[in-house]
């Protein structure tokens, strides 16, 4: 079934609703508004968004309409994550808790919910603390992403922050040596991975940004053998993450393989 016309449990449909929604303190990752409809009581309720910084969009009544699953909308509904947010404090808490060096993802301004969601994953898998994303430009706890992370994100701590630039001199000051992904560096099995570390990785598009780039102590690059430069950033994520836990639990490598060291 196309999943646009699933029935979806982060969509908030109606005025009243998303009213309440707002006011309750629930987390929400935009608002959508029928294009035409920012008057009355919707214009009320994109000052209220406006004022706790959830972006608005606007979008094709069509599209709306399908978003909602056929419930009545009345021109606006919101986007919820199926999960709240944690806390940055949260992600170190759940380190302590292991008694293990902090791991945690540093997402700069992932866009696509597949992508997110996949990471999400494989970072559950490669035992990561946590996860950071920014509030703007970048895909939240939405109903593709929780479905895509195959239930992983019941497990894996989500922050979203306001300045992933900031974030990251507190993880520094934290004791976090912060990596970042880019093509420009230093191949990552050269590295030494173990202890408290940042990993960050950037857009789709664009990368890491150039602020964030700054921000790092060091740049890891992944070697490219055929004629693209880049992956998926979702594959990248998860090489890299896997490096991180390979080292992180000294699991290590094999010289030769097969029965007498046929290969």
């Amino acid at each position: 079934m196309n999943e646009q016309i699933e029935k979806r449990n982060d969509i908030i449909a109606g005025r009243n609703p998303v009213t309440e929604a707002l006011r309750s303190g629930r987390a929400i990752d935009s608002i959508l508004i029928a294009k035409g409809e920012l008057n009355g009581s919707i214009k009320v309720i994109a000052a209220k968004a406006k004022a706790m910084k959830i972006p608005i969009k606007e979008v094709d009544r069509k599209k709306l309409d399908l978003m909602c699953g056929g419930a009545v909308h009345q021109g606006v509904a919101a986007v919820a994550a199926v999960k709240e947010y944690a806390s940055v404090e949260d992600i170190f808490a759940l380190a302590e808790s292991r008694n293990e060096p902090p791991f945690i993802i540093v997402l700069d301004e992932i866009e696509d919910a597949h992508n997110l969601g996949a990471i999400i994953r494989t970072a559950e898998c490669a035992g990561a603390h946590g996860i950071i994303i920014p509030k703007r430009r970048s895909a939240g706890l939405s109903y593709a992403v929780g479905k895509t992370s195959a239930g992983a994100y019941e497990y894996m701590p989500v922050a979203r922050v306001t300045n992933i630039p900031t974030v990251l001199d507190e993880l520094k000051e934290r004791g976090c040596w912060v990596y970042g992904a880019d093509m420009n560096g230093s191949v990552y099995t050269e590295n030494n991975l173990k202890g408290a570390a940042a990993l960050v990785i950037g857009s789709e598009g664009n990368g890491i940004g150039k602020l964030v780039r700054e921000k790092c102590d060091v740049i890891l690059s992944l070697p490219m053998c055929g004629k693209i430069n880049s992956l998926n950033a979702s594959v990248a994520a998860g090489i890299l993450m896997y490096e991180f836990m390979r080292q992180r639990h000294d699991i290590r490598a094999i010289n030769g393989g097969g029965q007498d060291g046929a290969v």
